[in-house]
């Protein structure tokens, strides 16, 4: 019996030291896009993302901007990525900046998939967010995409969808801003 009692307690202790990360879906016009987050990495970050979607503060949001190899003529330092959000810097909806959560901070590099806020200087993200297309070690801190070596503040990483995100990021654009903005129609937390 005593064998018993230790093995129930060992189960119950490994179930209640597991994360649960959770999981939300961006349904589009092309498709969808599933986006695991990372609280326990970037908790400041992905918990307002997910004030966000919990409070339906993205029902105006579309995917507006995708930044090629060939877009960026005046960029020394190149990036591939789409980014969405509610475009206007004083949305209604927006909710009040955050504290910057750096990459040295939470380990979450930005790779291939991985979502990120996007920023003017640090501490002045809300709801603006992209999408690495392929590895993109120059948006890290240290980084050189900005001149604060700040980077961004990676929160999760995409786990279903990158056709999606290929699609919008080839879509028709003048310099970088999509022509039509491609529309999220849903932002849905599904685990």
């Amino acid at each position: 019996m005593k064998h018993i009692v230790i093995l129930f307690s060992v189960i119950f202790l490994l179930n209640s030291c597991s994360q649960h990360n959770p999981t939300i879906i961006f349904e589009t016009e092309l498709g969808n896009i599933t986006v695991e987050l990372y609280p326990d990495k970037a908790p400041i970050t992905a918990n307002n993302f997910l004030q966000y979607v919990e409070e339906n503060r993205l029902q105006e949001a579309t995917f507006y901007r995708t930044v090629t190899l060939d877009n960026q003529p005046g960029s020394e330092v190149k990036i591939e990525v789409i980014q969405g959000g509610l475009y206007e810097d004083n949305h209604p909806d927006a909710l009040p900046p955050i504290e910057h959560e750096t990459t040295e901070r939470t380990g979450i590099l930005h790779k291939d998939g991985v979502i990120s806020l996007a920023r003017y200087g640090p501490g002045s993200a809300t709801c603006e967010f992209f999408i690495c297309v392929g590895d993109q070690p120059s948006l890290d801190f240290g980084g050189s995409r900005n001149g604060d070596g700040q980077g961004f503040a990676a929160f999760g990483k995409v786990i279903d969808g990158m056709d999606v995100v290929h699609k919008i990021h080839h879509s028709p654009a003048n310099d970088q801003y999509l022509e039509p903005g491609i529309k999220i129609e849903s932002v849905e937390i599904i685990e």
